[in-house]
């Protein structure tokens, strides 16, 4: 993975504030890949009711809105203490912006976020299927480690 780099030309991360939500929520996947991923709206009502973990941002470039992520820090994975994970909840790229880097950007910028707080890995889950995001989480380098959530795969990638 590269380093992030928000100084300069290119896409940046903002935090979601009263003059940037509208654009947030307008943030819309290709219909075919809907059934994969929750709209942003949700993402901020998750984010609402877990303020300690959530971590949702706007990805612009220059002055337009292109996607949506939303990570996770030190979540209790099994419940009872064991297991604590950090990762991404949710990606969401518009769809006609979709296949120019903002979602390798996205899952580059939470890996940058979890390693400044010490996390030496990353956690996301995914949907299978032709629309679903698999193909890109393998190609940035995830790893399925066996486990399902919620009936979605788990991978993980190592931070060095």
């Amino acid at each position: 993975m590269t380093t992030i780099t928000t100084d300069g030309p290119g896409p940046r991360l903002e935090e979601i504030t009263r003059l940037n939500i509208d654009a947030a929520m307008g943030i819309r996947v290709r219909p075919d890949q809907e059934f994969a991923v929750s709209p942003v709206v949700k993402s901020l009502a998750e984010a609402y009711v877990h303020p300690g973990t959530a971590w949702p941002r706007l990805i612009v470039d220059e002055d337009r809105p292109v996607g949506f992520v939303m990570a996770f820090f030190d979540i209790d994975w099994n419940l009872d203490g064991s297991v604590i994970r950090s990762g991404l909840w949710r990606l969401n790229i518009a769809a006609d912006e979709q296949g120019r880097g903002y979602g390798r950007f996205a899952v580059e910028s939470v890996a940058a976020e979890i390693r400044r707080r010490g996390g030496k890995e990353l956690y996301v889950t995914w949907h299978g299927g032709p629309s679903g995001p698999e193909k890109f989480y393998l190609g940035l380098g995830f790893r399925p480690n066996g486990e399902l959530s919620e009936g979605e795969t788990v991978g993980v990638l190592e931070l060095p």
